[in-house]
């Protein structure tokens, strides 16, 4: 009986495992987790959880009934600590050994830390993970000046709830402008500009120096190069992820910010795969390009469609990226992926309160970014789906072995 180990229970773990017994997988099946929980969402951590709209039960991808009723062996606390692709098995932290017949890495990302003086100090908050997340709840209740370190996703997710439960906040970024790294200017000015009329202080291009502390060791504000210095009870730090690849690394896989993967999420070893954050990958919206999407979509299409190719029913990943953000009533939408020298152009005509960027190249979309424009977010899917099918990179689903489809080409 083959047996299938997963290395990661976040999303994109969790949900291949799942993925595999809905496609009726009749082998063995291992879910290794290192965080002593079921699997959770992490979205909602940096905005519905915080402002205490859902709790811990409300974060569970799948319950505890669900692994014992499909017959995943899930492991809540099982860190892996080598992979040994000769006798193909992994090491556990306990020192068992597991077999495996196909490895899947699913260990996803941790989060950039910053070496400043007193960056230890109380009060100073990263936010990953369900732990992190209840602590920060915790402190964010009894904050009055806020200050963020980054202005991605996650501080500006996280300036919106500060400012909606009372606190002074003020968001710290080294670029020139916010989410930089993900959607264009046009989108970053428009979303700026609500931040500031709810009173979000911006400091653009500025680096923090160090953390000025009180007679309790506690943070009370944030030092720049510049001299000057936020007051804040409260800092998070959001200065981005790093993939955790090192146990890939480790093994002899290749790895290039991120574990490197071909088309069908199958690594330099034909019977190792990764999915998810932690993946990277050539997509053939841009072909020319090895990416690596942090993204719950992403990582959930990886997922089902690994499951789909085990099974012999699909032969090349090709799903269309699309990522979302919620920031006060705003709803961030962007599907595919826009190219450096793209052109860029507002969308007219939309209802009251939304707004929308279109990219293109060569009189073809290649992305669009929306806030609160959930029709034409989902037209420009099918768009680039068509796009995409058009250029013959949508390969027909056929019935093929597992050998034949996820074999190295």
């Amino acid at each position: 009986m083959e047996r299938v180990a997963i290395i990661g229970a976040g999303q994109a773990g969790c949900e291949f495992a799942a993925s595999l017994r809905e496609k009726s997988f009749a082998g063995e099946v291992i879910l290794l987790g290192n965080e002593g929980e079921l699997p959770y969402q992490r979205p909602p951590l940096s905005k519905a959880f915080l402002k205490g709209e859902v709790g811990v039960e409300g974060l569970r991808i799948r319950s505890e009934a669900f692994f014992s009723k499909h017959s995943i062996d899930f492991r809540a606390e099982a860190p892996v600590l080598s992979i040994d692709r000769a006798d193909r098995h992994c090491l556990l932290a306990d020192g068992r050994a597991i077999h495996y017949d196909r490895l899947v890495l699913a260990t996803g990302v941790r989060n950039r830390t910053i070496a400043l003086p007193h960056s230890n100090a109380a009060g100073i908050f990263y936010l990953r993970g369900l732990r992190d997340a209840e602590v920060l709840r915790e402190g964010l209740a009894q904050a009055s000046k806020v200050a963020i370190i980054g202005a991605g996703f996650i501080g500006m997710e996280f300036a919106a709830v500060a400012r909606q439960n009372g606190a002074d906040v003020t968001v710290i970024e080294l670029a020139k402008r916010s989410m930089a790294r993900a959607i264009s200017p046009e989108m970053s000015s428009f979303i700026e500009q609500r931040h500031v009329s709810e009173g979000v202080v911006f400091e653009f291009g500025v680096v923090t120096e160090a953390f000025e502390i009180n007679e309790t060791g506690a943070v009370q504000g944030v030092r720049l190069t510049d001299g000057r210095v936020i007051a804040a009870d409260l800092v998070l730090i959001a200065i981005g992820v790093i993939p955790n690849t090192e146990l890939a690394e480790e093994a002899g896989l290749a790895v290039q910010n991120g574990i490197v993967v071909d088309q069908t999420l199958t690594t330099d070893d034909p019977v190792v795969h990764a999915i998810g954050d932690c993946a990277a990958f050539i997509h053939p919206l841009v072909p020319t390009s090895v990416l690596r999407l942090e993204s719950v979509q992403n990582a959930t299409d990886q997922a089902r469609f690994l499951a789909r190719a085990i099974m012999g029913e699909a032969s090349r990943y090709d799903s269309v990226p699309w990522f979302w953000s919620d920031q006060y009533d705003m709803k961030l939408q962007i599907a595919g992926i826009a190219g450096i020298g793209d052109l860029a152009e507002r969308v007219e005509d939309l209802k009251v309160g939304a707004f929308a960027v279109r990219h293109s190249a060569c009189g073809q979309i290649t992305a669009l970014e929306t806030i609160n424009s959930a029709r034409e977010h989902m037209l420009a899917r099918g768009e680039l789906k068509r796009v995409l099918e058009a250029r013959g990179f949508i390969a027909p689903q056929r019935q093929v072995s597992s050998t034949d489809t996820l074999g190295k080409n």
